[in-house]
C-alpha cells in the first residue's frame, strides 16, 4: 500500500510521519491551506453580545487556531456563561485548551449531521447562536438552528485557499510512486483532487485507488465521481484515519 494524504498541513505531515513510523509508504500533497478570516477583529464583540446560555459552535480546530490570538490581542476571554459545541473531539480539545471551559461534541461521528442530533440542541427557540467557521461551507447547521427557532450569526475565523498544482506533473509523480490509497477529508478537497488530474490519469489510476473519507456524505459524492473502493473512517482526526488505514 502506498498512501497519499491530501489534508492540509500540519495534520497531513503528522499523519504521514505516523504512517512511516509504522513502516508504511506515505506521502502528503495538501490541497488547501489556511489564512486568517475577515471577522477575527469583531469576534470578541460578537461573543460579548450573547446572553447567558446562548450557543457557540466551532466547526474546525483552525477556527480556534486563529480566534485565540484575536481574543488575546483584544484582552478578551471566552465567556463562561455560554454553551460551547464543537464539530469533533480535536476541535473541542483545542477550545478547551484555549479557554479552560467545557465543550460538548458528538462522539458518534464528526459531522454537522450528527452534531445537530445532540439532545441539548432540540429545544433552542429564542436562543442566539454564533458559528465560528471558515469561508463558505455547508449551511446545514445554520439552517437547522434557524428552523428550531434560534437566531444565527457567523464569525469567519479562517479562509480556505486552494493550493495550485500542475495536474499532469503530479499525475506522473504519484503514479511513479505507485500511490494506490488516497486520504480525503472534505468535499471541497475531493472535487479538487478529481479535477486536478488529466482524464487519462483519472481513468487509468485515480479512480482505481482506494479512497479513505470521513463521512457517508463524502462517500456518496465519491461514488458519483466514479470511485468504487471507498472506506469511511469513524472520525476526521488522524487517529481515526490511522484506524481506517489498517
Amino acid at each position: 500500500m502506498s498512501i497519499l494524504v491530501t489534508r492540509p498541513a500540519p495534520a497531513a505531515e503528522e499523519l504521514v510521519s505516523r504512517l512511516r513510523l509504522q513502516g508504511r509508504v506515505a506521502w502528503s500533497m495538501p490541497l488547501i491551506e489556511f489564512t486568517p478570516g475577515i471577522d477575527l477583529d469583531s469576534l470578541p464583540a460578537q461573543l460579548a453580545t450573547l446572553r447567558p446560555d446562548d450557543l457557540v459552535f466551532i466547526l474546525s480546530q483552525h477556527a480556534i487556531h486563529y480566534a485565540q490570538p484575536a481574543m488575546m490581542r483584544a484582552n478578551s476571554t471566552w465567556p463562561a456563561s455560554l454553551n460551547y459545541y464543537a464539530i469533533g473531539r480535536t476541535t473541542a480539545l483545542a477550545l478547551h485548551a484555549a479557554s479552560g471551559l467545557d465543550v460538548v461534541w458528538p462522539h458518534e461521528r464528526e459531522t454537522s449531521d450528527v452534531l445537530i442530533r445532540l439532545p441539548a440542541l432540540q429545544q433552542i427557540a429564542g436562543k442566539r447562536a454564533l458559528i465560528l467557521r471558515g469561508n463558505g461551507g455547508r449551511e446545514l447547521l445554520a439552517e437547522t438552528l434557524q428552523a428550531r427557532g434560534a437566531s444565527v450569526q457567523f464569525a469567519e475565523c479562517y479562509q480556505r485557499c486552494a493550493k495550485i498544482y500542475q495536474g499532469s506533473v503530479e499525475g506522473r509523480r504519484w503514479r511513479d510512486r505507485q500511490i494506490d490509497t488516497l486520504v480525503v477529508t472534505s468535499g471541497e478537497m475531493l472535487q479538487q483532487l478529481y479535477s486536478l488530474f488529466p482524464e487519462i490519469d483519472r481513468e487509468e489510476w485515480l479512480l482505481h485507488c482506494r479512497l479513505i473519507v470521513v463521512s457517508e456524505r463524502l462517500a456518496t459524492r465519491a461514488r458519483e465521481l466514479g470511485w468504487r473502493n471507498i472506506t469511511v473512517a469513524d472520525g476526521a482526526d488522524n487517529d481515526a484515519l490511522l484506524r481506517a488505514l489498517r
